[in-house]
């Protein structure tokens, strides 16, 4: 299936604004059309959604672009972009880890209200 950049941006929920600055930061190649316009395929929106995955979970945007680069290249890059994906998971493991403590020391403190309010 392919999408117009307004049919994209409604499956992504990126803005148009969005996928224009990914397309010129090398991390989208849309293909044009007859008409010049920007066409997205199925293939686009799995790595648009990778992408966004990334985003979100707080991936500077520099390493997502080295990231790309490393796929463009092709299978002789696995290794390297494994290495940054297990870098990315350590960090969000330990943010993970932070976060729960975090809530453990929240619970304690809501305890705390919990008792005196019963009272």
């Amino acid at each position: 299936m392919e999408y117009s950049i307004g049919a994209f941006s409604g499956k992504t929920g990126l803005s148009i604004h969005t996928l224009r600055f990914y397309e010129k930061e090398g991390l989208l190649h849309p293909i044009r059309g007859g008409n010049g316009r920007r066409v997205y395929t199925e293939e686009d929106l799995s790595w648009a959604t990778f992408i966004v995955r990334l985003k979100e979970s707080e991936m500077p945007i520099r390493d997502i672009q080295k990231y790309a680069r490393l796929c463009a290249e092709g299978s002789a890059t696995l290794a390297a972009r494994r290495e940054i994906l297990r870098q990315h998971r350590a960090l969000l493991s330990t943010r993970v880890e932070t976060l729960r403590a975090h809530l453990h020391k929240l619970d304690e403190e809501i305890a705390v209200y919990d008792t005196e309010l019963a009272r």
